[in-house]
């Protein structure tokens, strides 16, 4: 199949396109997908291609949101609004119950909490609503002993972190964010997407996976009660597909910080473009402490929930150790079940968003990312 590969990209950066469009243009069935990225604050990059697909659709990016979320965290700590070794009760007193007293912000946000959903399970309407989760959370006791491991806290950390921001400022975590680092910069990435730009929004669709990635579901342990069942949500009677969270328009709406955020790739890049390098003018957003702070790995190890290796800096994924290890250290970013992946590698300067819109398998950044970061990363340190 031949596929209509558009934008451009800098010169230098030619074989990035030359790796986009060799998956794009055949490799992958029914694709619709887009590349952006910055290095040193300029756009470098910026492809897309698919029937109904161009540089402005919007994409569900599932756990990319929480980049967006610990940026704003990230923020206030830099401000000093919020400290990380306070424990969390000193901004929240109702979390403290069940075990919960000596927590600190450092360790909720390095998924050490142990708070990785319900015992009884959130409804479809609770998993749209930050606030709800917080509620129903704090009377929630632990599935681990706070701070003694860590585990993904999938669909609420976002809701928790959120909590404490709004405490501490009597905003929202998304209002924060819609004002700080999404409306300055014009980015198309929107905790909230406002309901004149849905005609943009492109349903997350399923892809059946291989007869390969079948076997491997088939041979993979799965129990109704497992901490993995009861991060994710489904142990309960009706839990939905993932696929439909984002194309939920309540979801939308709402922009849970958890993973119910909607972006284009350009807005995924330009955001962490703007963290850590000056764009348009601005200064960046993240000091080179906090930039520092925010990549260094906190949470390392066995993952009690995702049962596999699994590496965290200060909320943000530490997405060389997690994912490619030919980045630079300290490179922070998220990836998204869909297939999303955004970062920023401060070393070179690069900052990366990719989505797509079928859902990748098994979860988490698609595959073709590794191909593509490599080329852009090799293009940026020789640029």
């Amino acid at each position: 199949m031949t596929r209509e590969i558009h934008g451009t990209v800098a010169d230098g950066f030619e074989m990035v396109r030359e790796e986009f469009a060799a998956f794009a243009a055949g490799e992958l069935p029914d694709y619709e997908g887009q590349l952006c990225a910055y290095v040193h604050g300029r756009k470098v990059v910026d492809l897309w291609a698919g029937e109904g697909n161009d540089a402005e659709s919007l994409h569900g990016v599932f756990s990319s949101t929480k980049g967006a979320a610990h940026l704003v965290v990230a923020l206030l700590v830099q401000d000093g609004t919020l400290e990380l070794d306070r424990k969390v009760t000193y901004y929240w007193p109702e979390f403290g119950t069940d075990g919960k007293a000596a927590l600190t912000l450092r360790d909720l946000l390095t998924h050490r909490a142990g708070l990785i959903g319900l015992d009884a399970g959130f409804t479809r309407d609770e998993l749209a609503d930050d606030r709800a989760i917080a509620e129903r959370l704090a009377d929630q006791r632990p599935f681990w002993r706070p701070g003694t491991a860590f585990g993904y806290h999938a669909l609420v950390i976002g809701a928790l972190t959120g909590e404490v921001v709004r405490r501490a400022t009597g905003r929202t975590l998304q209002e924060v964010y819609e004002e700080r680092v999404r409306a300055p910069y014009g980015l198309d990435f929107f905790l909230g997407l406002p309901e004149g730009l849905e005609p943009r929004f492109r349903s997350v669709q399923p892809m059946a996976p291989t007869a390969t990635q079948q076997a491997l579901l088939d041979a993979t342990p799965t129990g109704p009660h497992t901490l993995a069942s009861i991060a994710f949500n489904t142990h309960v009677p009706d839990p939905g597909e993932l696929v439909d969270y984002p194309n939920s328009r309540t979801v939308r709406a709402k922009g849970p910080a958890s993973a119910g955020g909607v972006a284009a790739a350009r807005g995924l890049a330009g955001m962490y473009a703007a963290a850590i390098s000056e764009v348009a003018g601005r200064p960046p957003l993240l000091k080179p402490d906090t930039i520092a702070e925010v990549g260094q790995i906190h949470s390392v190890g066995y993952d009690l929930v995702a049962r596999t290796h699994r590496a965290f800096g200060l909320g943000f994924q530490a997405t060389a150790d997690a994912w490619y290890p030919f980045l630079g250290a300290g490179t922070f970013g998220h990836s998204g079940a869909g297939g999303s992946q955004a970062f920023a590698d401060p070393r070179s300067g690069l900052a990366y968003g990719y989505t797509r819109r079928r859902m990748a398998f098994p979860g988490g950044a698609a595959p073709e990312n590794e191909r593509l970061v490599r080329a852009v990363h090799c293009a940026a340190l020789a640029a």
